[in-house]
């Protein structure tokens, strides 16, 4: 399988207590298919796309990219959906923990994207890979703003 899908399995064998369902290979597929050339999926990880931590049934796949954050989830009966989020776009990260479960927000120029439902101790790990990747490309920004 690919990359992407392995680093999936990877994250959900060390933090079992994340709320996926079947489908990982297609959501996982689906980041696959859109990679650049130049792009090296870095961290992978699934969850659920919603603002409700009490839906179920909205898996979807993260990928943190050297050159930006995918998230992919194919839908059941038609088609899918790709959410692509670049270190310029990126504002803010937020991370919640509940009882259970925790959650993240991912806040950018237009949106936020949720991803709740993950394991609480998956959270940490979750914030340092999206934080420290995101810092240092908006360092790089900066540069090639101040250099024009």
């Amino acid at each position: 399988m690919g990359k992407v899908y392995d680093q999936v399995m990877m994250f959900k064998a060390k933090f079992p207590h994340t709320v996926t369902w079947f489908r990982l290979r297609k959501h996982a597929a689906i980041i696959e298919k859109h990679l650049n050339a130049t792009e090296e999926p870095i961290y992978s990880f699934a969850g659920q796309k919603n603002d409700n931590a009490l839906d179920f049934l909205s898996t979807c796949v993260v990928c943190l990219t050297n050159e930006r954050i995918l998230i992919g989830e194919d839908h059941i009966i038609l088609g899918y959906s790709l959410s692509s989020i670049t270190p310029d776009m990126f504002n803010d990260l937020q991370v919640y923990q509940g009882i259970l479960w925790g959650k993240i927000i991912i806040d950018t120029i237009k949106e936020e994207v949720t991803i709740t439902n993950l394991d609480k101790r998956a959270l940490p790990e979750v914030e340092t890979a999206i934080s420290s990747f995101m810092i240092e490309e908006k360092k790089k920004y900066g540069t090639m703003n101040r250099t024009k």
